[in-house]
């Protein structure tokens, strides 16, 4: 069960209307990476979880907030779209192809659609997408991916920071950004904790005898040059503790040239060229 507490978990009061941030803020609500993305993939993440109690209770603790972020930042673009004077920006817009390029206006379905009001959607109207969201039932893969959205998220919030000078505006951020990294460090934590218990490698359970062990530390260099090979991947140990890198500069091919057999003709594929002999004569041009 969920509680809605009526006041937010931090304040999203701008200092003036503006309806193009508006726009450019549904990309940390409803882009890939944004609000909607992290609640979602914490909380599913959590609902499945057969781990550790303290995990499920990270996982649903972490999703629940962002929630509140969502709200956050739904109140900060509805109060943005507050008595906006649109046709001023479209105004200043049209003046600037340059500008009217990099800012693209206000979105029309905050007018049309949903009446002044966020949407669950990017910041050029793409609807959020369920298939955002990660939740494989292996902590150690979810959290690496947490680690990623919570990284992504943080470089959206803090490149949106530097394009406002609006005080409220930056005000809201600042708090987003000190979640983020707060969010950051604890997958982190989180990811340390399970490296150290049940090794690097996801997943941990898979027979080694079963894989091709003599490739499980080669680095392939498929480039003309050799760059790669001053990195840490090209030699010594391998982060796992459990093999040695080894840097192949010209791999050979494993397997042989494929030749698929022709399609049956229900398929009504493009057949391969018959031999020449087998040639049918063309007729006669007329």
């Amino acid at each position: 069960m969920f509680y809605h507490v009526k006041e937010l978990q931090y304040q999203a009061k701008p200092e003036r209307p503006d309806p193009v941030f508006a726009k450019k803020l549904q990309e940390i609500l409803g882009g890939a990476h944004g609000e909607i993305t992290v609640a979602m993939q914490y909380l599913f993440q959590g609902w499945a979880s057969r781990a550790d109690a303290k995990y499920r209770d990270l996982l649903l603790d972490t999703g629940a907030e962002e929630l509140a972020h969502i709200e956050m930042l739904a109140t900060m673009i509805a109060r943005l779209l507050d008595k906006a004077p649109v046709q001023h920006q479209e105004e200043f817009v049209s003046k600037d192809p340059i500008v009217a390029a990099v800012l693209g206006g206000m979105n029309p379905q905050h007018v049309i659609v949903s009446g002044l009001g966020a949407q669950p959607a990017d910041s050029v109207g793409y609807p959020w997408n369920g298939r955002y969201v990660d939740a494989s039932g292996n902590l150690l893969a979810d959290f690496r991916s947490n680690l990623v959205k919570e990284s992504n998220g943080r470089l959206q919030a803090v490149r949106l920071y530097e394009s406002t000078t609006d005080r409220g505006v930056k005000d809201m951020l600042s708090f987003l950004i000190a979640r983020d990294t707060m969010h950051q460090n604890q997958w982190l934590a989180a990811i340390a904790e399970l490296e150290e218990r049940e090794g690097r490698t996801v997943p941990n359970t898979f027979p080694r005898q079963l894989e091709k062990q003599e490739v499980s530390y080669a680095f392939f260099n498929l480039s003309r040059g050799e760059e790669s090979a001053a990195g840490r991947w090209a030699k010594g140990p391998s982060p796992d503790g459990l093999g040695q890198f080894q840097y192949v500069s010209q791999p050979k091919p494993f397997g042989e040239k494929p030749v698929l057999k022709p399609a049956p003709p229900f398929v009504h594929n493009t057949m391969p060229p018959l031999p020449p002999k087998a040639m049918p004569s063309m007729p006669p041009h007329i």
